[in-house]
């Protein structure tokens, strides 16, 4: 296997820089800039020089086979982040034979081949490396300590439990078997099949949190979205005037609310078009507010929004508190103008999607969710067999064997080669 470097840090310029060599000519590459090198898992500074030719003073750190983040030989220059350095270095590892450059996710991808972390890991890791907010930094975090790989061993476990009962009966057909393992199997793979179960139901919010929420801004021409939406952003995002149907097409600004990614949609105004480009914005802003995470209705002088119907958990507020006020009893009133009502309603956006995000499962990405949803009717279907009676026990044993064969294909054990370039494709040159 070549031994590959990278800037593993943020590019540009720094008080440091990290660069990572991994394989096995990775202390020797390093020996050849830094001279001796300290003990593995120990610092030290040395100064780093190519053919003679100072290159910089640098803290360097080893790491041996099976300890690394790729599980090989590995070493680590902590350098100076000028760009000129950067380059410097990286272009005397560059003329060291049988070196070469990362290419995008190879140290991770090595980590994987290895047996460092398994696939859900990967995709935990590269959630942490996008994260934006405190709810997606905990979340890729867990995922990338190992919450899937737990649970899913666990359920393995049972599951192989399950099937060797069964293939007991199978091996000994021809001999009295002094127990039924129809009801233990289906104790087994029925409480499985439950917490797979679960575990989907809350895919949904888990994989908002890693995606963000939508919030749509709904309302007749000129009620005060892109007014609101500017000071929601704090910046001009969306052009305001008092003409009705300025805004044509879905205005999008994504911010932090408490600690979760919300991007708003400001849309355009619902009423009957009079052009052929208002009808387009019309109809782009209903489809997106039907497909929002939760919107907001904004009230002018009328009582309904045309277009699109308030759903159980929506918010419903008066527009251009600065014109009319006199609130509603228990309606809230906001004005993007004054800023008046802005904290209540942020407020209320952060209690309604915090009580969705709380129902977040460990499952964050489709092809997860669809390990798990291939898992659950296989067992379905198992335990149909095992009720069948002992003249289907074979088949029903090769129902929780491809149950077992999705739950591996979870961690990457099978069936994911076809998934991997792109996975790793998405990550930068120094993961």
């Amino acid at each position: 296997m070549d031994t590959i470097f990278a800037l593993a840090s943020a590019r540009g310029k720094a008080g440091v820089a990290v660069i990572r060599i991994s394989g096995p000519r990775a202390w020797e590459a390093a020996a050849a800039l830094a001279g001796p090198l300290p003990e593995a898992r120990r610092a030290a500074v040395r100064r780093l020089k190519s053919n003679g030719e100072p290159l910089d003073e640098a803290l360097v750190l080893t790491f041996a086979r099976g300890a690394s983040f790729t599980g090989e030989l590995a070493a680590e220059l902590q350098i100076h982040g000028a760009s000129a350095t950067i380059a410097a270095v990286l272009r005397a590892l560059g003329g060291i034979a049988g070196l070469r450059m990362a290419e995008p996710g190879e140290f991770t991808r090595r980590a994987l081949e290895n047996g460092r972390l398994d696939l859900s890991q990967v995709e935990g890791l590269a959630d942490l490396i996008d994260a934006e907010t405190e709810a997606q930094r905990k979340q890729a975090l867990s995922v990338l300590s190992g919450a899937v790989s737990r649970q899913a061993e666990a359920w393995r476990r049972d599951l192989i439990r399950a099937a060797a009962l069964l293939e007991v009966t199978i091996d000994f057909a021809d001999e009295d078997v002094p127990v039924d393992v129809g009801p233990e199997v289906l104790r087994l793979v029925e409480g499985v099949a439950g917490e797979l179960r679960r575990a989907i139901a809350g895919f949904g919010a888990a994989e908002r949190v890693r995606q963000g929420f939508e919030v749509a801004i709904v309302g007749r021409p000129n009620a005060g979205k892109s007014t609101l939406l500017n000071a929601l952003a704090g910046r001009e995002a969306a052009i305001t005037s008092e003409t009705a149907g300025t805004t044509r097409d879905v205005i999008e600004v994504r911010m932090d609310v408490d600690g979760l990614a919300v991007t708003f949609l400001d849309t355009a105004g619902l009423r009957a078009a009079g052009d052929d480009i208002e009808r387009i914005g019309v109809r782009r802003a209903v489809d997106r507010a039907e497909a929002a995470d939760l919107r907001i209705f904004l009230l002018d002088h009328e009582r309904d929004v045309p277009m699109v119907s308030v759903r159980e958990g929506d918010i419903v507020a008066r527009g251009k508190a600065d014109l009319s006020p006199d609130a509603e009893v228990g309606l809230l009133s906001v004005s993007g103008k004054t800023g008046a009502g802005i904290g209540d309603l942020i407020r209320r956006v952060s209690e309604k999607l915090s009580g969705r995000s709380a129902s977040a499962g460990i499952i964050t990405r489709e092809r997860q969710r669809q390990a798990i949803a291939d898992a659950v009717s296989s067992m379905e279907s198992a335990c149909d067999e095992v009720r069948a009676g002992p003249s289907r026990t074979e088949i029903a044993a090769e129902y929780l064997r491809r149950s077992a064969r999705r739950l591996d294909s979870l961690l990457g054990r099978v069936d994911v080669e076809d998934l991997l370039d792109d996975i790793f494709a998405r990550f930068c040159i120094g993961k």
